[in-house]
């Protein structure tokens, strides 16, 4: 898919790559969760077990870390080298995730990389290929549904 690239501004970037990293790990695993762990199949997530992740978001200047334990993502605090890290822009993790480009494609175009376990970044990228379904849809947020919602809510009929 041949779109326009977007990019987070470099001043937003610079004031968030001030703030601490936990907290946004934190609310980074709650969606996480909301939007894979469903999906996952029960013989990937053994495989996940011990192992640190790290996503990166080159443009926003954010990493989160984060790693499997029993049957969710936890937010992490590692200050190490991570077993896994995969990097791309917002928009482009925007795009993995509403499934409007594929993975083969941005990392061949250099636009996502994976540093680290090979096997475990074959795994992740398997796993995420295998889901059908968009794991983010933007549909509910549209202007014109969230006024509908705020009308049914306060303004019963």
């Amino acid at each position: 898919m041949t779109s326009p690239t977007y990019r987070v501004p470099q001043h937003v970037g610079d004031l968030l790559a001030r703030l601490p990293a936990y907290p946004g790990s934190l609310l980074f695993v709650g969606g996480l969760n909301l939007a894979l762990t469903r999906h996952l199949a029960g013989d990937v997530t053994p495989l996940l077990v011990g192992k640190k992740l790290r996503l990166r978001v080159t443009d926003a200047q954010w990493a989160f870390d984060f790693e499997w334990r029993k049957d969710r993502f936890v937010a992490s605090q590692n200050s190490g080298e991570a077993d896994l890290t995969i990097a791309a822009s917002a928009y482009d993790f925007l795009l993995l995730a509403r499934r409007q480009e594929d993975p083969d494609t941005l990392f061949f175009s250099r636009r996502l990389s994976m540093e680290g376990d090979t096997e475990l970044g074959l795994l992740v990228k398997n796993t995420l290929d295998a889901i059908e379904a968009p794991l983010i849809t933007l549909e509910p947020f549209k202007p014109s549904r969230v006024v509908a919602r705020l009308k049914a809510r306060f303004m019963p009929v």
